[in-house]
């Protein structure tokens, strides 16, 4: 109390005091502000003036009047219910267009394998994020030739070129020929970003590629679902994953 009468003088406003409650009336709880009781005001002549407006509604509609709802809906016990439209596709028909599906979404799996097949063939996975690291081992005789050992020298290539896993010229070679391609760190750097475009844009199709898959398996689960044979189900359907069901053994003529 003392703190709320520190800030109300800072402020410069009058402190609120709660009114005395009287000894009589203690039993009946504390004594309503006068805020809450017009809150409480408000809200009860807010109710009203809605079920004035609505019961004027009511007496200004025409009994005769036609809506298409009265043609959907039905009074059952007492509670109006609309009517679920029947399906005008026979399970024939619903089978031949879960085909259709299924074969559009093959063709564009099948479209998306192939880019995914022609980039693989262009990048050659030389250095994805993700593949395990090349090893290649040397053997030795003794722990001096290992201490020794030069892997530069051993390769007969240049310490430059040692950490890559391509184009990697002997001396000879570089001695014989001239370097091709680019050698600028400036051009180099675009290079290398422009591979990893391209392994981003692999890493995109072979995601869509499996998500197709998914959607084509689950389409045909749900058409097979279409048939009167008793089924138990034994996985539920998952965001990688179609459900699984296990149907009864029938057998065909």
């Amino acid at each position: 109390m003392a703190a709320a009468f520190r800030k109300a003088a800072k402020s410069g406003q009058r402190p609120h005091r709660e009114r005395a409650q009287p000894a009589a009336r203690r039993r009946l709880g504390l004594l309503e502000k006068k805020k809450d009781y017009r809150l409480r005001a408000d809200d009860y002549h807010k109710k009203q003036n809605a079920l004035r407006a609505l019961q004027k509604k009511a007496l200004d509609k025409n009994p005769d009047e036609f809506y298409f709802k009265m043609i959907r809906a039905e009074l059952q016990d007492g509670v109006h219910t609309i009517k679920q439209p029947k399906d005008e596709a026979t399970p024939e028909q619903v089978k031949l267009m879960r085909t259709q599906d299924i074969k559009y979404v093959e063709m564009k799996r099948v479209a998306e394998a192939k880019k995914i097949e022609r980039l693989k063939s262009e990048l050659h996975l030389l250095d994805a994020e993700g593949k395990s690291p090349n090893k290649h081992v040397f053997f030795f005789d003794t722990k001096k030739e290992v201490q020794e050992f030069d892997i530069a020298t051993h390769l007969d290539t240049l310490p430059e070129l040692v950490g890559r896993v391509y184009n990697r010229p002997t001396i000879a070679t570089l001695q014989k020929e001239r370097l091709k391609g680019a050698t600028e760190p400036a051009h180099l750097k675009k290079l290398a970003q422009q591979r990893k475009n391209q392994y981003d844009l692999l890493k995109q199709r072979i995601d869509r590629e499996k998500a197709m898959f998914v959607v084509a398996q689950k389409i045909q689960t749900r058409k097979d679902l279409l048939d009167k044979t008793h089924k138990v189900k034994v996985k539920n359907e998952t965001k990688n994953s179609p459900a699984i069901y296990k149907f009864k053994f029938q057998r065909k003529r």
